[in-house]
């Protein structure tokens, strides 16, 4: 039994090391974070050995921009990075979908016209029934594209694993990730993955981790909790290919202690008028005057005027004193400074490898 259990392990992993060609272990992947993951922040991850998602923007359409920009880049600056047959095959970096106020078929589309070599799957309405819906439309667009299924918890993962359509990974978030994730029974990294890891063991699908990993100490505590590789948003936040204001990225890498200074609560949501969200999701970010006040009961009314005057001022919005939405994770504490995303996954897999050597002479 157990060495079916290895064989297919292994078989799954051979597939995924065909299918990303250009990437090396361990696997370090970008997260698609809504508008802030752009082609140039995808590529340069790829470009490095790892595996790079542009995130989903403002408009369903906006996909199909990004991919166009990120296959213009490719063919430019970026071919260097990867040789003739991948430039030609399959556009080395995924697409994330947020599918509860995404639109199918432009999401084909997009998968069908650029051929990302995966595509994220993330948020929907109406659960299961809805993934495999749209995981068929994208296989259909693209019968190559890899799926990827960002999960929360022990019975999302579960439902995945006896879906009729069942994704290539799972990307299990913990609860200490930033942005949007599971709230309901949301459980973090440490216990959720190794669970996971053994309910859904014999199944083709791998398994990488998400949410508190921002170095190489985290990377090789998820390889030892079960994953297959691992997935990093907030550290990427800081990076110079990243869209983000700079009040923002001055932000992440200001603050620490994410115990005590980031916070899940839809009220920023409120603040900029990002309603409809699947009541079982909400976002992690670091705290400032809004939320203080909020606390402290400040009438609705108020804290949106004063929001809005802050996003008109620019950069000076965020901070401690600033009232805008500043998603990030809990390992905020863990990001001292803004890097290239390129030199972020070759230190990620630098200090990994530090770390498993002097593992193995104690």
């Amino acid at each position: 039994m157990a060495s079916a259990l290895t064989s297919v392990k292994a078989n799954s992993m051979k597939r995924f090391v065909a299918h990303f060609p250009w990437m090396r272990a361990p696997f370090i992947v970008s997260a698609p974070m809504r508008i802030m993951s752009g082609p140039e922040l995808a590529l340069a991850v790829s470009a490095t050995h790892g595996l790079g998602f542009i995130g989903p923007g403002a408009k369903p359409e906006d996909t199909i921009t990004d991919l166009a920009k990120a296959r213009e880049l490719l063919d430019a600056a970026y071919v260097k990075g990867f040789d003739r047959a991948i430039i030609e095959g399959s556009l080395p970096v995924g697409a994330g979908f947020q599918l509860w106020n995404g639109d199918i078929k432009t999401a084909a589309r997009a998968v069908r016209e650029y051929r990302p070599c995966a595509a994220w799957l993330f948020a929907p309405r109406n659960g299961q029934d809805e993934l495999d819906e749209w995981t068929s439309a994208l296989r259909g667009a693209y019968p190559d594209v890899h799926i990827w299924l960002q999960v929360g918890t022990l019975q999302e993962a579960i439902d995945a694993m006896n879906s009729r359509t069942r994704p290539d990974v799972l990307v299990i978030q913990g609860a200490e990730a930033g942005g949007h994730g599971t709230a309901e029974g949301a459980m973090g990294l440490m216990s959720l993955l190794p669970e996971v890891a053994d309910t859904i063991i014999g199944t083709d699908m791998l398994l990488f981790a998400a949410g508190g990993i921002a170095d190489g100490r985290g990377v090789v505590a998820a390889l030892a909790l079960g994953a297959d590789g691992v997935v990093l948003g907030t550290r990427f936040l800081a990076s110079r290919e990243a869209r983000i204001s700079k009040g923002y990225q001055q932000e992440i890498i200001r603050a620490s202690d994410g115990a005590h200074n980031t916070v899940r609560t839809t009220l920023y949501n409120q603040l900029r008028g990002t309603v409809g969200w699947p009541k079982k999701y909400s976002p992690r970010g670091i705290t400032n005057k809004s939320w203080h006040e909020h606390q402290a009961g400040v009438p609705f009314d108020d804290l949106k005027k004063f929001h809005d005057e802050a996003l008109r001022a620019g950069d000076s919005g965020w901070g401690p004193e600033g009232r805008l939405a500043t998603y990030a994770g809990a390992a905020i504490g863990l990001v001292h400074s803004i890097e290239p995303a390129g030199k972020l996954v070759e230190q990620l897999r630098n200090e990994a490898a530090n770390k498993l050597r002097h593992l193995s002479r104690l």
